[in-house]
């Protein structure tokens, strides 16, 4: 197979100063593209400005032969997030592919979490995913193209202990990537998630000493192939940790139709209802949302009843 690569392309990703937004930046720039290197530079919890990580970035991706440029904007804010974009046009003319990869940490059990670090957490993860995909989905309609990365977590997908904030950010993520693939779909732009899974100083405090190899390079790969033309998927989630690749969907039982039910014949109906042997999916593109009531309404048609709901 021919090297994919990402020549006049001009990839945004958030982030990108260290650890896997680091990887993507230096993957894709190898590869020809000229990349917009965004971060703060803050802490683990979101504070304060750095402008060193970004820059180093930039600096070895131009050593190496590259173009990049490096953006401080935080994308916490609407503000931030419209000049990140901006940035790209005002340098590079455009953007084909957006990589949201930023992120924070602020943990804490639901006991004790306050409202600012719930709140501090969603600006960054999902707040900020809206607020950089807002200034450039339009572009990227207009220009009949466009590549985007949302990051998710396993997290999001089943939870964690301590994390209300950072597994409601990244469950959210999901819904919003579905959504700009299915506005995207006829306007040439594809979104998908990465699920990935990496020690960075995320994982500070954590004894990863018997995990096996878990590189934010092992990652990047995968996050290159959604960012590049060739890819033929939207609307997906793909996870990538300790070199496992795979796609990660959501997925329902068969179900069990009655006419009229009652708490009682809920729960004798429980175990069936349950009953995941052969599972239903509707995948996102071209119309899940739709085929998943046309499904109920079959069961209800097929029983003979003329009573129909959808919620």
């Amino acid at each position: 197979m021919p090297e994919l690569r990402f020549d006049q392309r001009v990839a945004v990703i958030t982030g990108a100063g260290r650890g896997l937004g680091r990887a993507y930046a230096l993957l894709l720039a190898s590869k020809g593209a000229k990349v917009v290197v965004n971060d703060p530079g803050g802490s683990l919890k979101g504070a304060g400005i750095d402008a060193g990580p970004a820059e180093q970035v930039v600096r070895e991706i131009k050593a190496a032969g590259g173009e990049a440029i490096a953006c401080t904007e935080s994308v916490a804010t609407p503000a931030g997030g419209n000049a990140i974009i901006q940035a790209a046009f005002d340098t590079y003319g455009r953007i084909d592919i957006l990589i949201h990869n930023a992120g924070n940490v602020r943990p804490g059990t639901l006991k004790e979490m306050s409202y600012e670090d719930f709140d501090a957490v969603l600006d960054v993860h999902l707040r900020g995913a809206f607020h950089v995909v807002r200034p450039a989905f339009p572009r990227m309609c207009a220009a009949g193209y466009g590549r985007v990365v949302l990051t998710s977590s396993i997290g999001g997908l089943y939870g964690n202990v301590r994390v209300a904030n950072y597994g409601a950010a990244k469950a959210g993520l999901i819904g919003l990537s579905n959504v700009i693939a299915l506005e995207g779909a006829a306007e040439g732009v594809r979104c998908n998630l990465i699920v990935p899974g990496a020690v960075t100083r995320m994982a500070e405090g954590i004894d990863t000493s018997a995990y096996p190899p878990m590189t934010s390079e092992m990652v990047a790969p995968v996050v290159a192939w959604l960012a590049h033309e060739a890819c033929n998927i939207s609307g997906e989630m793909l996870v990538s940790i300790a070199g496992r690749i795979a796609r990660a969907f959501v997925a329902e039982s068969p179900g069990v139709y009655q006419d009229a039910w009652t708490a009682e014949t809920v729960a004798e109906h429980m175990d069936a209802i349950r009953n995941a042997h052969t599972p239903v999916i509707f995948p996102v593109l071209p119309s899940g949302h739709i085929d998943h009531i046309r499904y109920a309404f079959a069961m209800t048609a097929g029983a003979g009843s003329s009573k129909t709901q959808a919620h």
